[in-house]
């Protein structure tokens, strides 16, 4: 582990604790209809390689947690529309089928390039995929990027991914819906975060501390939705190694 990654795994403990909060009871009557199944037994998590590092986190804190994860989260690629989304679709479903899941998470992905109608038709499609295998489905919203010119022409179709999501989510009967991550990340690129590396210096992937925040704002929000589910506390998941891992060089 480098130096830079060690001190963020210093201080990984003591900023968890001052941003992890209690989970909160579920909404009452007359609040929107979202996916809560009774048990949460099994995740699944969608999505390109900003998902890849995020499940290294989530996953440690899953398991601490005593709920089975599966990350088919891949690098270059992991979207269902736009480039490398057939390749994609070839094998999805079945993946998604073979882990049995209780929910499955897409994260919206930076490859989710394409016309309102084709992204309305590809997340209608894995709504379709999730719920066959008897699902629920969260989309969650990716953490804002600096774009560069590989990114630069398709900026706007990413911007419009959350609402074609949500539009989705409404015509689900209660089986979809979207999480805002804009609660960790913020509206626009932020590298640094309480004076660490917060977000790679790629400009579009996370470092450990990124990828931890998101891990306690996302068990925080499996918490109001599954009522049976209680997040393991950041000390039993945040220094078990996952932050050494080669996804976060380039933090």
């Amino acid at each position: 582990m480098n130096k830079t990654r060690s001190l963020a795994v210093a201080g990984l403990l003591l900023l968890l604790a001052s941003c992890s909060t209690p989970p909160v009871a579920p909404a009452g009557p007359g609040a929107p209809t979202e996916p809560a199944a009774t048990a949460l037994s099994t995740v699944v998590l969608l999505g390109d390689s900003i998902a890849v590092g995020e499940a290294l986190p989530l996953a440690a804190a899953m398991e601490a947690g005593g709920v089975r994860f599966r990350s088919l989260a891949a690098e270059g690629g992991g979207n269902v529309v736009g480039p490398f989304a057939e390749e994609q679709w070839a094998q999805l479903p079945g993946r998604i089928a073979e882990a049995a899941p209780s929910l499955v998470l897409y994260q919206l992905s930076t490859f989710d390039w394409g016309t309102g109608a084709e992204q309305r038709a590809a997340y209608d499609r894995l709504l379709g995929a999730v719920t066959a295998a008897g699902a629920d489905l969260l989309f969650v919203t990716a953490p804002p990027i600096r774009p560069d010119d590989f990114y630069a022409p398709h900026m706007a179709d990413l911007a419009r991914a959350p609402d074609v999501a949500r539009a989705v989510a409404a015509g689900s009967s209660g089986r979809a819906a979207v999480l805002d991550a804009a609660a960790v990340w913020g509206p626009d690129h932020q590298r640094e975060r309480d004076g660490r590396p917060d977000r790679n210096a790629d400009g579009v992937h996370t470092c450990p501390q990124g990828a931890a925040r998101f891990t306690v704002w996302l068990l925080d929000e499996l918490a109001r939705r599954y009522p049976g589910f209680t997040p393991a506390p950041a000390t039993a998941w945040a220094d078990t190694g996952w932050a050494g891992d080669d996804h976060f060089a380039g933090c």
